[in-house]
């Protein structure tokens, strides 16, 4: 779990973070990441998700920078989730730069869980 860029808000990702490691899963939280900060601690960690956070409004080009990044680095086998304030004609584009799910601010934390369990399955 990241923050995109100097996006301070920080509490989303960390009772997101919480509920997925209350449920059995192994979390990393990184807190603010690059994209090049990303790809190191995907390298070294070798998850199978990816859940980066924003509430910045920069999703568009943090996204695209981090899938760059992954592409560029040839990591393709990383389930990618973003949450956080995502207006819905951004949500599209999202999907085209490979995101596989998007947890709109309010999500259910349970409807979170089980989303992520099943990309994860």
């Amino acid at each position: 779990m990241a923050k995109l860029g100097m996006d301070a808000h920080w509490r989303g990702a960390i009772v997101v973070s919480n509920a997925l490691r209350d449920a059995g899963m192994e979390v990393v939280y990184l807190g603010h990441a690059t994209a090049d900060e990303l790809v190191g601690a995907v390298s070294q960690e070798d998850p199978i998700l990816v859940g980066l956070s924003t509430l910045s409004g920069n999703h568009l080009t943090e996204c695209e920078n981090v899938m760059k990044a992954f592409r560029n680095a040839g990591i393709d086998d990383v389930v990618v989730v973003v949450g956080g304030t995502i207006p819905k004609p951004d949500q599209e584009r999202l999907r085209e730069l490979g995101v596989a799910q998007i947890f709109g601010v309010g999500s259910p934390l349970t409807h979170i869980v089980s989303e992520i369990a099943e990309l994860t399955a």
